[in-house]
Protein backbone atom coordinates (compact mmCIF):
# COMPACT_ATOMS: atom_id res chain seq x y z
CA UNK A 1 0.00 0.00 0.00
CA UNK A 2 2.81 2.41 0.90
CA UNK A 3 4.58 1.59 -2.37
CA UNK A 4 1.40 2.32 -4.33
CA UNK A 5 1.01 5.69 -2.57
CA UNK A 6 4.64 6.60 -3.28
CA UNK A 7 4.25 5.55 -6.91
CA UNK A 8 1.14 7.69 -7.31
CA UNK A 9 2.89 10.64 -5.71
CA UNK A 10 5.82 10.19 -8.07
CA UNK A 11 3.47 10.25 -11.05
CA UNK A 12 1.84 13.45 -9.80
CA UNK A 13 5.27 15.06 -9.73
CA UNK A 14 6.27 13.65 -13.12
CA UNK A 15 7.20 15.91 -15.97
CA UNK A 16 6.03 15.88 -19.55
CA UNK A 17 8.72 16.19 -22.18
CA UNK A 18 8.26 17.89 -25.52
CA UNK A 19 10.66 16.30 -27.98
CA UNK A 20 11.57 17.09 -31.55
CA UNK A 21 12.78 14.10 -33.53
CA UNK A 22 14.57 14.76 -36.83
CA UNK A 23 15.70 12.09 -39.28
CA UNK A 24 19.16 13.38 -40.15
CA UNK A 25 20.15 13.97 -43.76
CA UNK A 26 16.63 14.32 -45.16
CA UNK A 27 15.64 17.29 -47.35
CA UNK A 28 13.00 18.50 -46.76
CA UNK A 29 13.44 17.27 -43.20
CA UNK A 30 11.41 14.35 -41.89
CA UNK A 31 10.49 15.20 -38.32
CA UNK A 32 8.00 14.76 -35.49
CA UNK A 33 7.21 16.77 -32.38
CA UNK A 34 5.97 14.65 -29.48
CA UNK A 35 4.90 15.00 -25.87
CA UNK A 36 5.81 12.00 -23.73
CA UNK A 37 6.04 11.23 -20.01
CA UNK A 38 9.42 12.17 -18.60
CA UNK A 39 9.49 8.95 -16.58
CA UNK A 40 9.10 6.81 -19.73
CA UNK A 41 11.81 4.20 -20.14
CA UNK A 42 13.74 4.15 -23.41
CA UNK A 43 12.20 0.85 -24.48
CA UNK A 44 8.78 2.51 -24.39
CA UNK A 45 10.16 5.56 -26.18
CA UNK A 46 11.49 3.26 -28.91
CA UNK A 47 7.94 2.00 -29.50
CA UNK A 48 6.66 5.58 -29.63
CA UNK A 49 9.28 6.55 -32.21
CA UNK A 50 8.46 3.55 -34.37
CA UNK A 51 4.76 4.42 -34.40
CA UNK A 52 5.14 8.17 -34.85
CA UNK A 53 7.91 8.14 -37.44
CA UNK A 54 6.39 5.38 -39.53
CA UNK A 55 8.93 2.56 -39.10
CA UNK A 56 7.92 -1.10 -38.75
CA UNK A 57 10.28 -2.36 -36.01
CA UNK A 58 11.88 -4.76 -38.50
CA UNK A 59 15.48 -3.98 -37.52
CA UNK A 60 17.73 -3.37 -34.53
CA UNK A 61 18.11 -0.01 -32.84
CA UNK A 62 19.89 1.82 -30.06
CA UNK A 63 19.89 5.16 -28.24
CA UNK A 64 23.14 7.08 -27.97
CA UNK A 65 24.08 9.75 -25.43
CA UNK A 66 27.43 11.45 -24.96
CA UNK A 67 28.64 8.75 -22.58
CA UNK A 68 26.57 5.60 -23.13
CA UNK A 69 24.59 3.47 -25.54
CA UNK A 70 21.23 1.94 -24.63
CA UNK A 71 19.70 -1.02 -26.42
CA UNK A 72 17.39 -3.98 -26.03
CA UNK A 73 19.67 -6.68 -24.55
CA UNK A 74 17.55 -9.42 -26.14
CA UNK A 75 18.28 -8.31 -29.68
CA UNK A 76 21.75 -6.86 -29.88
CA UNK A 77 25.29 -8.05 -29.27
CA UNK A 78 26.82 -6.42 -26.24
CA UNK A 79 29.46 -4.54 -28.23
CA UNK A 80 29.37 -1.61 -25.85
CA UNK A 81 30.24 2.05 -26.03
CA UNK A 82 34.00 2.43 -25.75
CA UNK A 83 35.01 0.25 -22.82
CA UNK A 84 31.52 0.23 -21.31
CA UNK A 85 28.94 -2.43 -22.27
CA UNK A 86 25.57 -1.47 -23.66
CA UNK A 87 22.99 -0.52 -21.07
CA UNK A 88 19.47 -1.91 -20.91
CA UNK A 89 17.07 0.61 -22.47
CA UNK A 90 14.21 -0.67 -20.31
CA UNK A 91 16.08 0.39 -17.17
CA UNK A 92 16.84 3.94 -18.32
CA UNK A 93 14.31 6.75 -18.14
CA UNK A 94 14.08 9.77 -20.39
CA UNK A 95 14.40 12.21 -17.49
CA UNK A 96 17.63 10.49 -16.42
CA UNK A 97 19.48 10.63 -19.75
CA UNK A 98 18.17 14.09 -20.72
CA UNK A 99 17.33 16.03 -17.56
CA UNK A 100 17.37 19.54 -19.04
CA UNK A 101 15.69 21.51 -21.80
CA UNK A 102 18.01 21.67 -24.79
CA UNK A 103 19.54 18.25 -24.13
CA UNK A 104 20.05 16.09 -27.19
CA UNK A 105 20.60 12.40 -27.79
CA UNK A 106 20.55 10.04 -30.73
CA UNK A 107 18.43 7.14 -31.92
CA UNK A 108 19.66 4.88 -34.70
CA UNK A 109 17.39 2.40 -36.42
CA UNK A 110 18.46 -0.31 -38.89
CA UNK A 111 22.24 -0.56 -38.68
CA UNK A 112 22.41 -1.47 -42.37
CA UNK A 113 20.55 1.57 -43.73
CA UNK A 114 21.62 3.54 -40.64
CA UNK A 115 18.66 5.84 -40.08
CA UNK A 116 20.02 8.35 -37.57
CA UNK A 117 17.60 10.48 -35.60
CA UNK A 118 18.46 13.53 -33.50
CA UNK A 119 16.18 13.96 -30.49
CA UNK A 120 16.04 17.36 -28.78
CA UNK A 121 14.29 18.17 -25.51
CA UNK A 122 12.48 21.37 -26.45
CA UNK A 123 10.38 21.78 -23.29
CA UNK A 124 9.90 20.13 -19.91
CA UNK A 125 6.40 20.71 -18.56
CA UNK A 126 4.83 20.05 -15.18
CA UNK A 127 2.37 17.19 -15.49
CA UNK A 128 -0.44 18.86 -13.59
CA UNK A 129 -3.00 16.22 -14.54
CA UNK A 130 -0.67 13.41 -13.44
CA UNK A 131 -2.11 11.26 -16.19
CA UNK A 132 0.53 11.27 -18.90
CA UNK A 133 0.76 7.60 -19.79
CA UNK A 134 0.46 8.13 -23.53
CA UNK A 135 2.45 9.91 -26.20
CA UNK A 136 0.94 12.79 -28.14
CA UNK A 137 2.13 13.88 -31.57
CA UNK A 138 1.85 17.67 -31.89
CA UNK A 139 3.20 18.12 -35.38
CA UNK A 140 5.44 16.63 -38.01
CA UNK A 141 6.60 16.80 -41.56
CA UNK A 142 6.95 14.35 -44.45
CA UNK A 143 6.44 10.63 -44.72
CA UNK A 144 8.78 8.03 -43.30
CA UNK A 145 11.07 6.45 -45.91
CA UNK A 146 10.18 2.90 -46.94
CA UNK A 147 12.04 0.21 -45.04
CA UNK A 148 15.14 -1.30 -46.70
CA UNK A 149 15.42 1.38 -49.37
CA UNK A 150 19.14 1.89 -48.80
CA UNK A 151 19.41 4.65 -46.24
CA UNK A 152 19.50 8.38 -46.99
CA UNK A 153 21.24 7.95 -50.36
CA UNK A 154 18.98 5.10 -51.45
CA UNK A 155 15.88 7.04 -50.43
CA UNK A 156 16.96 10.06 -52.48
CA UNK A 157 17.49 7.82 -55.49
CA UNK A 158 14.11 6.18 -54.94
CA UNK A 159 12.34 9.54 -54.98
CA UNK A 160 14.10 10.53 -58.20
CA UNK A 161 13.06 7.25 -59.80
CA UNK A 162 9.43 7.62 -58.75
CA UNK A 163 9.25 11.16 -60.11
CA UNK A 164 10.46 10.10 -63.55
CA UNK A 165 8.07 7.74 -65.39
CA UNK A 166 10.74 7.30 -68.07
CA UNK A 167 13.33 6.03 -65.60
CA UNK A 168 14.21 2.38 -66.41
CA UNK A 169 13.54 1.40 -62.78
CA UNK A 170 10.31 3.38 -62.37
CA UNK A 171 7.92 0.47 -62.82
CA UNK A 172 10.09 -1.89 -60.75
CA UNK A 173 10.24 0.53 -57.83
CA UNK A 174 6.49 1.11 -57.89
CA UNK A 175 5.94 -2.64 -57.79
CA UNK A 176 8.49 -2.98 -54.98
CA UNK A 177 6.66 -0.38 -52.89
CA UNK A 178 3.37 -2.18 -53.41
CA UNK A 179 1.24 0.88 -52.67
CA UNK A 180 1.15 4.61 -53.53
CA UNK A 181 3.79 6.67 -51.76
CA UNK A 182 3.57 10.40 -51.06
CA UNK A 183 6.85 11.63 -49.62
CA UNK A 184 5.27 14.85 -48.34
CA UNK A 185 2.40 13.21 -46.49
CA UNK A 186 2.11 12.96 -42.71
CA UNK A 187 -1.14 12.50 -40.79
CA UNK A 188 -0.96 13.74 -37.18
CA UNK A 189 -4.41 12.39 -36.31
CA UNK A 190 -3.51 8.91 -37.56
CA UNK A 191 -0.25 8.96 -35.59
CA UNK A 192 -2.13 9.84 -32.40
CA UNK A 193 -4.75 7.17 -33.01
CA UNK A 194 -2.08 4.48 -32.89
CA UNK A 195 0.11 6.10 -30.24
CA UNK A 196 -2.84 5.88 -27.85
CA UNK A 197 -2.87 2.12 -28.28
CA UNK A 198 0.63 1.62 -26.86
CA UNK A 199 0.52 0.08 -23.40
CA UNK A 200 2.12 1.84 -20.44
CA UNK A 201 4.70 1.57 -18.99
CA UNK A 202 6.10 -1.23 -21.19
CA UNK A 203 5.28 -2.44 -24.68
CA UNK A 204 5.94 -6.04 -25.68
CA UNK A 205 7.17 -6.87 -29.17
CA UNK A 206 3.91 -8.64 -29.90
CA UNK A 207 1.85 -5.65 -28.84
CA UNK A 208 4.00 -3.23 -30.83
CA UNK A 209 3.72 -5.47 -33.88
CA UNK A 210 -0.06 -5.47 -33.56
CA UNK A 211 -0.16 -1.66 -33.35
CA UNK A 212 2.14 -1.22 -36.34
CA UNK A 213 0.20 -3.70 -38.44
CA UNK A 214 -3.01 -1.84 -37.63
CA UNK A 215 -1.43 1.48 -38.49
CA UNK A 216 -0.27 0.17 -41.86
CA UNK A 217 -3.53 -1.71 -42.55
CA UNK A 218 -1.59 -4.94 -42.89
CA UNK A 219 -3.28 -8.32 -42.37
CA UNK A 220 -1.43 -11.61 -41.99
Amino acid sequence: MIAEIESAAGRRNARVYELKIVLLGTKPPIWRRLRVPGDANLGWLHAVIQVAMGWTNSHLHHFLTSDARYADPHHIENVGFGDEPDRDEAKARLMQIAPHEGDQFGYEYDFGDSWEHEITVEKILLNEAAAATTALCLDGGCACPPEDCGGIWGYAELLKTLKNPKHPEHKTMKEWLGRPFDAKAFDVAKANLWLRKLKWPRVTEAQLRKVLMGRDDYHE
